[in-house]
C-alpha cells in the first residue's frame, strides 16, 4: 500500500519503520520540509528503507492510507482542511488529548478526539483510530521484552480497519480491532493513564506497552 504520514517526529518515525518492515512505500510530508527530508533520509538507512521519500502533500491524493502523526489540536485542523481530498481514504488519528499535566482529556465526556477529526472530515473519510496506545520508541522496535505491540484499532468502516489491521500486522505487530469509532473514548481513556504512568517515581520511562495475554 502507499502510506502517507503527515507529521516528521518521533511517531512518524515508528510508524514509517513499521510501514516500511511490512513492505509498504511511505512518503513523509510535514510542515517543516526540511525536517521530512531528513526523516526520510535516515529511513533510508535501514534495510528496507529504499521505498520512502518525503515530498509536499500531493502524496494524499494517493495515498491508500494517511496516518496524521501530529498532536490532536493539528490533526483536527488538518482533517478539515483537506477536506475532499481524503473523501473515499482512510485517515488514521494517533494521537491522545492529554494536558500537559497528563492528568486530564481535553475532549468531554461522551466523545474522542478520533470523533472530533471524523467530524471535521469531509464526507466519505474513513477515521481510523489506531497506535495511539503504542510509544514511538516501541514502534520503532516493533517489540516490548521480545513480544510483538498489540496495536488497537477503531473505526466505523469495517474495510478501513482491516486495511489498517493489514498494515500493523505486515509491520510484524498484532492488530486487535475493538470495533466502531465510539471505542476510541476508552483507547484514548486507558492511554491517559499508560501516559502518566511513565512519569511517576519508578515509572516506565516510554518503554512499555498495552498487551491483550490470552490463552
Amino acid at each position: 500500500m502507499n502510506i502517507t504520514i503527515i507529521g516528521a517526529g518521533n511517531m512518524a518515525r515508528g510508524i514509517a519503520t513499521r510501514a516500511l518492515a511490512g513492505g509498504h512505500t511511505v512518503h513523509i510530508t510535514a510542515k517543516d520540509p526540511a525536517k521530512a527530508s531528513q526523516l526520510a533520509e535516515e529511513l533510508r538507512a535501514q534495510p528496507a528503507g529504499a521505498a520512502v521519500r518525503a515530498g509536499d502533500d500531493s502524496a494524499v491524493d494517493t495515498a491508500d492510507i494517511v496516518v496524521l502523526a501530529v498532536p490532536y489540536t493539528a490533526a483536527k485542523e488538518l482533517a478539515a482542511a483537506y477536506g475532499a481530498r481524503l473523501s473515499g481514504r482512510t485517515l488514521v488519528h494517533i494521537s491522545n488529548p492529554v494536558d500537559a499535566s497528563l492528568d486530564a482529556l481535553l475532549v468531554a465526556p461522551g466523545t474522542s478526539a478520533a470523533e472530533e477529526i471524523a467530524r471535521a472530515s469531509a464526507p466519505g473519510t474513513h477515521v481510523v483510530k489506531a497506535f495511539n496506545t503504542t510509544f514511538a520508541t516501541t514502534l520503532v522496535a516493533g517489540r516490548v521484552d521480545d513480544t510483538p505491540l498489540d496495536v488497537f484499532i477503531a473505526g466505523d468502516d469495517e474495510a478501513a480497519r482491516e486495511q489498517v489491521a493489514e498494515l500493523v500486522a505486515s509491520g510484524g505487530l498484532h492488530a486487535v480491532d475493538v470495533g466502531a469509532l465510539k471505542h476510541a473514548r476508552e483507547l484514548e481513556g486507558f492511554q491517559l493513564l499508560h501516559m502518566a504512568l511513565q512519569i511517576r517515581d519508578g515509572g516506565y520511562g516510554w518503554a512499555s506497552t498495552i498487551k491483550l495475554i490470552t490463552p
